[in-house]
């Protein structure tokens, strides 16, 4: 069975591959920002501190419907990776997203899809 998406014939550009070899770093860190945001709790997480810059543990259970044990533990999970900080402001935590890097990647990743799913729809 032949597929439209794989080369016919087998002919690596050694130089390309070898700039690129050299060139490419250790993407540890960064596959666990992704992997992070790639659960959907934790990203509407993410993009509800695109919109409010600093939400408590209690209001990001009522958002994304959970208990605060449950909130706490995907916004710890997000600190932990350097996503979000936080700060205790009397008996109540607030969660923040970690900079303005964070923010932005939230924001193109929706844009990025929201573009996407408009040209599926523009092709229906």
């Amino acid at each position: 069975m032949q597929t439209n998406d794989m080369c016919e014939v087998t002919k690596v550009n050694e130089s390309a591959v070898n700039s690129v070899k050299q060139q490419l770093p250790d993407m540890t860190n960064v596959a666990k920002i992704f992997k992070a945001l790639a659960d959907e709790t934790r990203l509407k997480i993410a993009y509800a501190l695109t919109i409010e810059e600093e939400l408590c543990v209690c209001d990001v259970s009522e958002i994304i419907g959970s208990s605060t044990a449950t909130a706490s533990h995907h916004l710890r999970y997000l600190r932990d990776l350097s996503l979000a900080k936080s700060e205790r402001k009397g008996k109540l935590v607030y969660y923040a997203l970690a900079d303005h890097h964070v923010n932005q990647l939230v924001k193109i990743a929706y844009e990025h899809a929201i573009e996407e799913s408009e040209k599926i729809g523009e092709s229906n």
